[in-house]
């Protein structure tokens, strides 16, 4: 934690006082994380051995990252782009642009500071946006409204992943100002036809983006980008091969957050290697103990649907309460092939499979078996007990299931828990009323064990 804090001073030594100073009045996210400690302190209470320790070392990295993005943005704001989350940053890598995801700060900031993610929910509701819109594009939105996103020179968008943070595109393009892109994906996508379309629309970024920004391909360069990307996949599927032995040996946030970092927001960049093979060394060390994560593993679950922002130390909790382990979650689990770098069409053709399978969208897009076909293989490859579904009020097509899921489940004999919440808004549901349906659950489980 002495890290955290020791890197905070250094980016305000670099920069200087008065500067930093005027970045926290302007931005109210900076201020809430200028307390570097405050997830790791959740995110390692409780926890034990070196669970702790890679649980310790992944919120430190993810600090480090975060706040090194931010500054990297303010010092070449000529080659900022703004990017939708389902667009990931690997082609503005490959031609020297300064990527920022836009919802990142959607994601980070009700992490950090509850009270302040509510009040950019409450500007952008004020502004008009209805109020069962899905919680993470109103952060963002309001974010933007506010003025506090990093000014970019271009957006990128896409037609992913649902209405709410597809729309809520044509807000920011309008704040801006600024030339925008949206990408056209293929609703069924799982096709040579969509693949073909698909590469065609990748090229027409590039030159979009030759256009209107500094930047120009590098393809070697964009090949450096992919075999990092490649090698860290490489690592988090060995992750996946050693927690699926029981008692699982990692959970959680060391499988969950590590990907939702460095193999969405961060990918094709060292540190992401670096941060996994670190939480494999950690992982194949507890393994070797014949021991697990967690000091009982009673359950093993799998979270569909995005996480719980909203109570973000819910696996903390439900850990301690129940010995339940969070194996795997929707965000995280994927079948995307390596990227062949032989040339550039096979790079082209690998991240688009990449953006057109990308997280929710490759199982909330298309019929309604890209739902459920994944769901019950992660179940048998993990020797699950239950699934938790983490039933987002915001988050229509999904819930839109929630009958043939459980229809699903019955058949099966799958302990099924749809926990009612909002992804960034604890006035929703609270995370009390959150630990009484898990309660309730959980009781009825243990009868029937």
């Amino acid at each position: 934690m002495l890290k955290n804090w020791a890197m905070m001073g250094r980016v305000a030594i670099s920069r200087g006082p008065l500067e930093m100073r005027r970045r926290i009045n302007r931005f109210a996210w900076l201020k809430a994380a200028a307390n570097p400690n405050d997830l790791p302190y959740r995110f390692t209470r409780n926890r034990h051995g070196l669970f702790r320790e890679a649980v310790a070392y992944l919120t430190s990295a993810a600090a480090e990252t975060f706040i090194g993005a931010v500054d990297e943005h303010f010092r070449f704001p000529d080659r900022s782009v703004l990017h939708e989350d389902l667009v990931p940053p690997e082609l503005f890598l490959g031609m020297g642009l300064t990527p920022w995801m836009a919802e990142l700060l959607g994601i980070m900031v009700p992490l950090i500071s509850a009270p302040l993610g509510q009040s950019y929910i409450d500007v952008a509701e004020n502004y008009g946006i209805p109020a069962d819109t899905c919680s993470l594009p109103k952060v963002t939105l309001g974010l933007a409204l506010s003025d506090e996103l990093p000014p970019p020179k271009v957006i990128v968008a896409s037609n992913m992943p649902c209405d709410g943070g597809m729309s809520s595109y044509s807000i920011i393009e309008k704040k801006y100002e600024v030339p925008t892109f949206r990408l056209d994906i293929p609703y069924n996508f799982y096709n040579t036809r969509a693949e073909d379309y698909f590469v065609n629309e990748l090229k027409r970024l590039i030159a979009w983006l030759e256009a209107n920004t500094p930047g120009r391909m590098d393809w070697d360069l964009l090949r450096e980008v992919c075999e990092e990307r490649n090698r860290t996949a490489e690592l988090e599927a060995e992750l996946w091969d050693l927690i699926a032995q029981k008692p699982a040996p990692m959970v959680a946030e060391p499988v969950y957050f590590s990907h939702l970092l460095y193999m969405c927001a961060f990918p094709g960049r060292p540190k992401s290697t670096e941060v996994f093979k670190k939480i494999v060394e950690l992982t194949r060390a507890i393994a070797k103990t014949g021991k697990g994560a967690l000091d009982n593993e009673q359950y093993r679950t799998v979270l569909w649907n995005p996480p719980t922002l909203s109570f973000a130390d819910l696996w903390v909790w439900a850990e301690e309460k129940f010995g339940v382990a969070n194996i795997m979650d929707m965000l995280t689990y994927n079948r995307q092939p390596y990227i062949d770098t032989k040339n550039p069409e096979t790079m082209l053709k690998g991240l688009a499979r990449i953006i057109m399978q990308g997280p929710m969208a490759r199982h909330t897009r298309g019929p309604a078996d890209n739902f459920f076909s994944d769901l019950f293989h992660i179940y048998e490859r993990f020797n699950l007990d239950m699934i938790w579904m983490a039933g987002h009020i915001g988050c229509k097509n999904t819930m839109a299931l929630n009958g043939i899921f459980r229809e699903k489940c019955r058949e099966r004999g799958i302990p099924l828990l749809i926990i009612n919440y909002d992804l960034c808004d604890p006035r929703i549901v609270p995370p009390s009323d959150v630990k009484d349906q898990v309660e309730r659950f959980m009781e009825t489980v243990a009868k029937r064990k």
